[in-house]
C-alpha cells in the first residue's frame, strides 16, 4: 500500500519534504498528463463531446508514449458528460451516495480515450479511481497504486478520470480530475520527479481577465492566498474552475510534484516538449509553474521564471 493524501483530507503526521532534485537533464521520471474537459467538449452550449479532438490528442499521446514508454499516466477531464451530473450530485445533499452517478459518464470519457488510443497502437487501460483510494475513519487517505505501477512497468498507459470515493464517514464524494494526479504520485517506476501537466483552454493563471494577457510564471504552493485575486469567479463550473484546479495542483506540489498549467495543443508535435526540462520549453508556450522552491542553502538564485513572492503580490 502506498500512503498518499489528497487536497480534501487532513494530511498525515509526516511532513512532506522539499521537492526532489531534478532528474538528469531536468526531465520528469513520470508525467501525469491531465487533459481538461474544456478541450474535449462544449460544456456551456451544445453539451457535445468532441471525439475528433480526443482522437487528435490520442495521436499526440501515442507519439509521446513511444518516446517515453512506461512514464505517462493519462487523466481525462469529464467535460460535458460529467459536468451536469456533478451539478446534480452537489444539489442532492440528502443522499450520501449520490456521487455514484458520476461513475457512468466518467467511464464513457475513459472509454472514448481508450478506444482512440488503442486504434493508434497504445495499450491503454481504463482504471477506476474509486478502487484505488480509501479514506480511513481517522481521515487518513490511503492509496493502492500497485496496478498503476505494474502497467507502467509493462509500458502500458493507465487512463484515469474523475470519480467518486469513499469518505472517512462512509459516504461518497466526488474526486475531481484535478485531484486524481495526487492518487498516483507514488506510482513512478523511473527516477526523477513527477511532473503534473494540466492542459486547459487558457495558458495558465492570467494576470487580468483578458484571456490573451500574460500569465503568472510561478506560484509557491505554500502561498496560494497571494494570487486568489487572479482567479475569475465561475460559480457555474462544477469543479471550481481555475481556483479548484490551483488548489488541487498546489496540494500535489506540496508533496514534491512539479505542476504546470498550460494551454492544450493537439496539433502535430504539440505535446513533444512535455518531457523536456522546463527551461527548454518553446518560448511561445506560456505556462504557470507550481512547485516548491529548493531550500535556499542548496540552491542558486531563483530563475527568472520563478519571481520572488513580492513580485506576485
Amino acid at each position: 500500500m502506498n500512503a498518499a493524501v489528497t487536497s480534501t483530507v487532513p494530511a498525515p503526521a509526516t511532513v512532506p519534504g522539499p521537492a526532489p532534485a531534478p532528474a538528469p537533464g531536468g526531465e520528469p521520471g513520470l508525467l501525469v498528463l491531465k487533459v481538461g474537459g474544456s478541450l474535449l467538449s462544449d460544456k456551456r452550449h451544445s453539451g457535445q463531446t468532441d471525439h475528433e479532438a480526443i482522437g487528435a490528442y490520442a495521436s499526440e499521446v501515442a507519439e509521446l508514449l513511444k518516446a517515453h514508454p512506461g512514464r505517462i499516466v493519462l487523466v481525462t477531464g469529464g467535460g460535458a458528460l460529467c459536468h451536469p451530473v456533478g451539478l446534480r450530485i452537489k444539489a442532492a445533499q440528502d443522499d450520501p451516495y449520490a456521487a455514484v452517478a458520476l461513475t457512468e459518464p466518467a467511464f464513457h470519457m475513459r472509454w472514448a480515450w481508450t478506444t482512440a488510443l488503442r486504434a493508434r497502437g497504445v495499450r491503454a487501460v481504463p482504471l477506476q479511481t474509486t478502487s484505488m483510494l480509501n479514506e480511513l475513519p481517522d481521515g487518513t487517505a490511503v492509496t493502492e497504486t500497485g496496478v498503476v505501477s505494474r502497467l507502467l512497468a509493462e509500458g502500458a498507459l493507465p487512463v484515469l478520470s474523475s470519480d467518486c470515493v469513499v469518505t472517512a464517514a462512509g459516504a461518497l464524494r466526488i474526486l475531481s480530475s484535478d485531484d486524481v494526479p495526487g492518487v498516483v504520485l507514488d506510482a513512478a517506476v523511473a527516477p526523477g520527479p513527477v511532473r503534473v501537466v494540466a492542459l486547459t483552454d487558457v495558458a495558465g493563471i492570467h494576470l487580468t481577465r483578458d484571456p490573451e494577457s500574460p500569465v503568472l510564471p510561478y506560484l509557491d504552493p505554500d502561498d496560494v492566498t497571494a494570487v486568489r485575486r487572479l482567479f475569475w469567479d465561475d460559480a457555474w463550473d462544477a469543479t471550481g474552475a481555475m481556483e479548484g484546479k490551483v488548489e488541487a495542483l498546489a496540494a500535489h506540489a506540496r508533496r514534491g510534484a512539479e505542476c504546470v498549467i498550460t494551454r492544450g495543443d493537439n496539433g502535430p508535435g504539440g505535446l513533444r516538449h512535455l518531457f523536456a526540462p522546463l527551461d527548454a520549453w518553446p518560448a511561445d508556450v506560456p505556462r504557470t509553474l507550481i512547485r516548491r522552491r529548493t531550500p535556499a542553502a542548496t540552491t542558486a538564485a531563483p530563475a527568472a521564471t520563478e519571481p520572488s513572492q513580492e513580485d506576485l503580490t
